[in-house]
């Protein structure tokens, strides 16, 4: 697949602008991070070449230098708020984070625990951090935050929070989800450095919108898309355009806090380093795009993949109408239509010719494949094969695996597992294609060219069960579904 980002030039350019900004202040920096830094998809679909783990590599250049916070909002403790793509209570990310920092080699200080107020389950929880060694700190609410200024910047609002002692001079402040107040933590800890003459600064770290690209540039688009149940909504930085005379993007809830986190810092340090929410940002990515129109399609694509995503959320009650008028509205100001993905058109074709669930999936070199259901195989599954036949150039009459390997495990499945549904799911046909791949080597040279679908797209004629959308996310693949259960029922489990 063609590339669009120039990974390892961001690599070097944002670990230099991180530490040019930490010489900056003197002692000490507070970086907000936002965003994922592990695992960040979003970025890997919409810049091709950008690598999902490319923010940790690149904190990895810095850690010798680099201190974590990881910041909760107690609200979020008390209401067992969980993280939708993992399923986990923001409580257990704080402890996921923890063991996938200190693994990469990296120094977790504390964890500050935000809007403090006594609750039940906070006080368990920070029980259960003390148990495990972890420091906390509690920082508490603080009457008409942010707008009493004259109170948050006092002995009586920031003043009594409790102090997060650190030793290195980049303090990173990541949280488990949105809401977890960074942004506090990190001037509440400016308020008591500079009581302690230390001289601290504050930075921001968010990936989208990129700054540097136009307010309609697909890429920043997607990040609209993105976070259409935020309500999140680009605008250009009237304050940069005020100050220094150039246009540069932000969104709406950064443009309407600044005003009042210029105010906190002028009363905390004498004066703001910064004159626009831009300015606070360490983000180059806009830098490392090295072909426009590679980045362009991709974010386009990845627009449409969110809509069909909040069409089934919305099936399922997990997203609202507001969210789909969002994204509508993106693709149209864009002109993006189902066409430029012809998985979609490939699936619900081969869909109605069988009368079944079918599939397609586009290749890297552009040719696209279909799966249908049939009695020993489920769509999913049936892809997966004619897919890797496809790269493979195998004849798509023979068989990588033989039905008297595959009616075995149907049996197993429904005889002795109770299972209504005897077809394969696709984790259960890449396993019996790993065995068949011992004894033939035309199913080896299948089995070769499944790391070559990372980053194709698949369309589903129905929501594709759960364990099957796992697997393809496992792979890499980009999975999409019209929003329709494959039978009519009350629970669909």
């Amino acid at each position: 697949m063609r590339l669009g980002f120039d990974n390892q030039k961001y690599l070097t350019m944002q670990s230099n602008c991180i530490r040019e900004r930490i010489s900056q202040f003197g002692d000490k920096l507070y970086l907000e991070l936002g965003g994922k830094l592990f695992d960040d998809f979003h970025a890997a679909r919409v810049l091709p070449g950008f690598e999902p783990d490319s923010k940790i590599r690149m904190l990895s250049q810095l850690k010798d230098e680099l201190e974590i916070v990881i910041s909760i909002n107690a609200e979020h403790i008390e209401k067992s708020e969980k993280r939708g793509d993992l399923g986990i209570t923001y409580a257990d990310e704080v402890l996921r984070l923890t063991d996938a920092f200190r693994a990469l080699g990296f120094m977790v200080g504390s964890v500050c625990i935000t809007c403090y107020d006594h609750q039940r389950r906070v006080d368990a929880f920070i029980d259960r951090l003390s148990a495990l060694g972890i420091k906390s700190y509690r920082h508490f609410p603080i009457e008409d935050y942010p707008y009493n200024m004259k109170l948050i910047v006092s002995d009586n609002g920031f003043g009594l929070n409790e102090y997060i002692e650190t030793s290195r001079p980049l303090v990173s402040v990541t949280g488990p989800g949105p809401g977890s107040g960074k942004m506090a933590t990190c001037l509440s800890q400016l308020y008591h450095d500079n009581k302690h003459g230390i001289k601290a600064g504050y930075a921001k770290f968010e990936t989208f919108p990129v700054w540097n690209l136009p307010l309609h540039h697909p890429v920043n688009v997607a990040y609209e898309a993105a976070t259409a149940n935020l309500k999140d909504v680009n605008a250009l930085d009237h304050f940069h355009l005020e100050a220094y005379g150039k246009t540069a993007v932000n969104y709406n809830r950064d443009l309407a806090t600044f005003p009042v986190l210029k105010a906190m810092m002028e009363r905390i340090l004498g004066s703001s380093p910064y004159q626009s929410p831009t300015d606070m940002g360490v983000n180059v990515v806009g830098n490392c795009i090295i072909d426009q129109d590679v980045v362009s399609e991709a974010a386009k694509l990845e627009i449409l993949r969110r809509y069909y995503q909040t069409q089934v959320a919305i099936l399922l009650n997990e997203a609202t109408d507001d969210e789909i008028r969002i994204q509508k509205r993106l693709m149209q100001q864009l002109g993006i239509t189902e066409a430029i993905c012809p998985a979609i058109d490939a699936a619900l074709q081969k869909a109605a010719e069988t009368g079944a669930p079918a599939a397609g999936l586009v290749l890297p070199d552009g040719r696209v494949v279909t799966g249908k259901t049939s009695d020993l195989l489920g769509p999913s599954a049936a892809l997966l094969l004619n897919a890797l036949k496809t790269m493979a150039n195998i004849d798509k009459e023979y068989d990588l695996i033989s039905p008297q390997t595959l009616e075995p495990i149907c049996r197993l499945k429904t005889e002795n597992l109770k299972n209504r549904n005897p077809r394969l799911h696709s984790d259960e046909v890449l396993i019996a294609l790993s065995i068949s791949s011992a004894t033939d080597p035309i199913a080896a040279k299948a089995l070769a060219e499944l790391n070559n679908l990372r980053g194709c797209d698949a369309h589903f004629s129905v929501i594709l069960a759960s364990v099957d959308e796992k697997t393809y996310k496992k792979l890499g693949i980009n999975v999409t579904c019209q929003p329709k259960h494959q039978v009519r029922k009350l629970y669909h489990g």
